[in-house]
């Protein structure tokens, strides 16, 4: 059988659109195929705006989701593996759904050591 994901994706997609919403996609950009403007990059993810608007020659394949958009006025060709995909979601409400890791292929990403750093602490602010 194909795999659902994509569907799933496709389909929130357009439910995101009817509703007059942004599509925002979260995507792992340590995946080796992946190519994403790495200077947004952010611990390792990014999200990328897929609102048609923005974007141009949008393409949900069933293996990956590419097109083209500007990042900082440069012009600049999208391709995000399927795998890659953590979540789609609307800006405007935070809706839409979160993927587990799917059949991770250890081939797909780069052997990067962990960060040796300590974790911080959180910050908690009190909301009146």
């Amino acid at each position: 059988m194909t795999p659902l994901k994509p569907y799933l994706i496709r389909s929130i997609y357009e439910w995101i659109i009817d509703n007059d919403c942004t599509p925002h996609l979260l995507v792992d950009a340590t995946h080796k195929k992946a190519v994403l403007p790495m200077q947004f990059v952010e611990d390792g993810k990014i999200v990328l705006n897929i609102r048609p608007a923005a974007v141009d020659a949008l393409s949900l394949g069933n293996e990956e989701i590419e097109f083209n958009a500007r990042f900082s006025g440069r012009p600049m060709h999208i391709l995000a593996p399927m795998k890659a995909v953590l979540a789609i979601y609307a800006k405007e409400s935070g809706k839409g759904m979160v993927f587990d890791a799917e059949n991770v292929d250890e081939n797909d990403y780069d052997d990067v050591p962990p960060d040796d750093t300590p974790p911080t602490r959180p910050t908690l602010r009190v909301v009146k």
